[in-house]
């Protein structure tokens, strides 16, 4: 299996050099074409479906891996804009944390600035890409069911990124055709039409891909997968639940409730710990895997990301710096750089908590037993890790007595013994984080296979669109398959609402979702149905940037954002309404000199917008 994911991967990573990833005054020109061009490459269905793993390959590039000058993989953006975390990176001016000043159609949102811009760039490469795919497809002589299986799986790629896009800008240009020359016409085309679009091919093509195919490439249950969030989002709750039920039933999957994998005679984890070893996600044996991400180290450089995962650098505390914890007789609690003196650095990694789980991620969504203790497999201790899990054991201190017990964050006289709690006092789920380090002092998280989409978030998907239609006994019997894998108590019909859904997503599916699109996603469903949240609040379409569940939710829940707290530079935590979508780039916008592309609402240069299309930019 290696060897063929190497072979296949490969041969894609080569027909990358075609589709450059482009900057944002260019992020749709076609690039000089090298040896492999559209003209003999894509004249085969061989050749056609090879192409097609390249758009796998690249799905782990705009997500989970550090793009080009940058310590951040675009994900974490996802989440500064959310309630379960935000950036930690506490010594950093131009880190994302004053949000409404920072985040503007003219910032330079690349890089440890945020990746909005790099998630604009890579989602169009991906498009550009599936639309040539899809359109050389039509003029190969092939039969029938091999044209629609590639057919399906471009249109896959292409639905998946413009899922993204809607979800992180709203309106945008939509293209659905192969661009064949320097363009700069493009039109904005309204979102929902995008989504009906997106909707109808799927709905056309799904049948024609399958299950069994290589581990890393589209399955037939990801399609339908992903026409279930996308039926969500047009509010067409019925269809969300026959596309879930393609999913759910389809015979092949199945959600993982037994031990299994590398680590199952060990008695005290469990099978969340298992679903989520790396050695585990790919095997044969794990059928809750819908679509996932391969990355491996010795795969060969035409597969490896540049740096791998990095896990355990973004979502763990900075707990080894020197002057980060201090015992309190006043000496460093860690060693630093140095696994010999501190063995923590191989079992947990080096962190810089770049992502700083919030209040919320980290307690407000758990319960405790009546014993005081977490009995849910996601935040147990040993699959849970906080900063207090740890003891001293620094062999320089010359205080001994400090040596072996547990951190604490206050001395007995009360003072303060960390001078940067937002970046050394947290907790992390150690069970996602635990991936191996292939490069000797790495201690970042290295290489390793990634969920895209699992079963159990198709249950989840299932739920909410059960609990918008009101058949909240049917929404709770979901979540309840869900949580009784995880050894949480079963919810009643009357707990179930989109919040307590919400609840359960960031409780399973950390590090996984796109969080920030699927709070919109949920945010434009409150205003496009006028039902109201838990707190009784209704919203409404006509001011959605002004007035949006997005930002009454992460207010609800925030310690962080507009509650007067900084970082060590001085920029405070803030965040304002319009977020609930990102702005276009300004320099995308102003070379666009032949047609109009609108800047997100609410932000500058959204006075001059136009009412957008209903169709696709010819």
């Amino acid at each position: 299996m290696k060897s063929l994911i190497k072979h296949t991967l490969g041969y894609a990573g080569m027909l990358g050099v075609m589709f450059t990833a482009t900057g944002c005054s260019d992020w749709l020109d076609p690039k000089p074409l090298s040896f492999f061009t559209p003209e003999n490459t894509f004249n085969t269905y061989e050749g056609l479906k090879t192409s097609t793993d390249m758009l796998n390959r690249d799905a782990r590039y705009f997500d989970f891996y550090p793009t080009a000058g940058s310590a951040d993989p675009d994900i974490l953006s996802e989440y500064f804009f959310s309630e379960m975390g935000v950036n930690g990176r506490t010594d950093a001016s131009n880190a994302p944390v004053d949000l409404t000043r920072q985040i503007t159609p003219s910032a330079s949102l690349m890089g440890n600035a945020s990746q909005i811009n790099n998630y604009w760039t890579y989602l169009y490469k991906g498009i550009k890409d599936a639309n040539t795919i899809f359109d050389r497809a039509e003029g190969v002589d092939m039969d029938e069911r091999k044209k629609n299986e590639v057919l399906g799986l471009a249109a896959f790629h292409r639905a998946y990124r413009y899922y993204r896009l809607v979800h992180q800008y709203g309106d945008v240009p939509f293209i659905v055709h192969e661009v064949l020359g320097p363009r700069y016409d493009f039109n904005t085309t309204k979102r929902e039409a995008i989504l009906r679009y997106l909707k109808n091919d799927l709905d056309t093509y799904a049948p024609f891909l399958s299950n069994d195919v290589y581990i890393g490439q589209v399955t037939k249950a990801a399609a339908y997968h992903l026409l279930t969030k996308i039926n969500l989002a047009l509010g067409e709750f019925e269809d969300a639940v026959a596309s879930a039920n393609e999913v759910i039933g389809d015979g092949v999957h199945r959600l993982m409730t037994e031990r299994f994998g590398v680590d199952k005679d060990l008695a005290e984890k469990d099978v969340v710990w298992d679903l989520h070893q790396p050695d585990n996600k790919a095997l044969p044996e794990n059928k809750e895997v819908l679509y996932i991400s391969i990355d491996r180290y010795d795969a060969g450089s035409d597969m490896r990301s540049a740096a791998g995962l990095e896990i355990k650098r973004q979502i763990i505390p900075w707990y080894s710096a020197a002057n980060q914890l201090k015992t309190p007789a006043g000496e460093n609690g860690f060693a630093d750089n140095n696994e010999t003196k501190n063995p923590y650095l191989v079992e947990y990694g080096r962190g810089l908590n770049t992502l700083r789980a919030t209040w919320y991620h980290q307690y407000m969504i758990w319960e405790k037993n009546t014993e005081g203790e977490y009995e849910d497999y996601r935040r147990k201790p040993g699959n849970w890790m906080h900063v207090s899990d740890l003891k001293y054991n620094n062999p320089d201190m010359k205080d001994k007595s400090w040596f072996g017990q547990n951190v604490r964050l206050y001395a007995d006289n009360g003072t303060i013994l960390s001078p940067d709690t937002i970046r050394a006092w947290s907790g992390w789920p150690h069970y996602k984080s635990n991936i191996p380090d292939q490069k000797a002092g790495w201690w970042r998280g290295g290489w390793a296979d990634w969920y895209v989409f699992r079963l159990a978030e198709t249950y989840l998907l299932r739920a909410e669109a059960y609990a918008w239609m009101g058949k909240t006994d049917l929404a709770a019997q979901d979540l309840n398959v869900v949580r009784k894998r995880a050894n949480a108590r079963p919810l009643d019909a009357s707990e179930v609402n989109i919040s307590q859904i919400l609840d359960e997503r960031a409780r399973e599916l950390f590090y996984e979702e796109p969080r920030k699109c699927e709070l919109t996603r949920i945010a434009f469903l409150f205003a496009k149905t006028g039902k109201a949240d838990e707190k009784g609040r209704t919203y409404s379409m006509d001011n959605f940037t002004q007035n949006n569940y997005f930002y009454n939710r992460i207010m609800d829940r925030t310690e962080f954002y507009n509650k007067g707290v900084k970082n060590k530079t001085g920029l405070e935590y803030t965040l304002s309404p319009h977020h609930v979508l990102w702005p276009i780039a300004e320099k995308a916008i102003a070379t666009n000199t032949e047609g109009h592309i609108n800047q997100t609402p609410g932000y500058a240069g959204s006075e001059n917008n136009v009412e957008p299309m209903d169709i696709p930019n010819p």
